[in-house]
């Protein structure tokens, strides 16, 4: 998990995993924190370590009760970074994380660009009333934006890959959709000028964030900065859960259903 620990994130956390269990029932998943603090929050290399240490014990306790087991090989655990995008900053942490563990832990991308986050992006903005919920019955929202603010934090390589799964959501909502840099000054209020310049009068912020990612008040300021609305990030959409249930199957290669003895996630 990226972001400082808290209840909140825990939680968010905690429903991502559920989610992701509804979909492969007796999944095995652990949450460690970035930032934790190893008591309350436990940080990601003492989760791995638990992680492996667990493997082992299962091994030897098979071994113990007479039954015929091999020894674990692949990977002791399956990291998947709870970002919707690239952020290197926040990826170097996971990646360091892993390596101080000193173990065979393997570490996924980030969960998009994917065209299930378009679909989260979309019923974000329309449980906001910024945008149709169904485009096919042209339902009409008397405040829905004719122009999106994707907003992104990981600086120039989480707005190019943003502006891919922004494509998707501008075909979903048929208005333009451009990606701009939260922790970058300036990158909001530039394309709330150009999407204004390119004829769009009612615009909406569309946080391409998950949520632990996003810092205490930067979507407030970002949202004032743009002269508009603001959805809520993602937070724990059922595509949240199915794309880290994906990357973890995708990792071991296998197809997403429960595997005999699969690592922790």
């Amino acid at each position: 998990m990226p972001g400082a620990p808290s209840a909140a994130i825990r939680s968010l956390a905690e429903e991502v995993v559920s989610i992701a269990r509804s979909e492969l029932p007796g999944l095995d998943a652990l949450i460690g924190f970035v930032e934790g603090d190893d008591s309350e929050f436990p940080s990601l290399a003492t989760v791995l370590t638990v992680a492996a240490t667990l493997r082992t014990e299962r091994y030897e306790l098979a071994l113990a009760a007479g039954r015929e087991v091999s020894a674990p090989t692949g990977p002791s655990a399956v990291v998947v970074p709870l970002l919707a995008g690239p952020d290197s900053a926040q990826t170097r942490h996971i990646r360091q994380a892993v390596m101080d563990a000193g173990n065979t832990a393997e570490l996924t991308d980030v969960l998009g660009p994917h065209p299930l986050l378009a679909e989260a992006l979309h019923v974000r903005l329309s449980e906001a009333g910024l945008a149709r919920a169904d485009r096919a019955r042209l339902f009409t929202v008397a405040t829905a934006a004719d122009g999106i603010i994707l907003a992104t934090v990981g600086g120039d390589e989480a707005v190019q890959a943003a502006g891919i799964t922004g494509m998707l959501l501008a075909a979903r909502l048929a208005v333009p959709v451009i990606a701009a840099a939260l922790d970058q000054e300036g990158s909001i209020a530039s394309v709330a000028e150009q999407l204004r310049g390119a004829g769009s009068e009612q615009l909406a912020l569309a946080p391409y964030l998950i949520g632990p990612e996003l810092a205490d008040g930067l979507l407030d300021v970002a949202s004032k900065e743009a002269g508009c609305a603001a959805a809520e990030p993602l937070g724990a959409y059922p595509a949240i859960g199915k794309l880290v249930l994906s990357q973890y199957t995708a990792a071991l290669g296998i197809p997403p259903q429960q595997p005999q003895g699969a690592p922790s996630l």
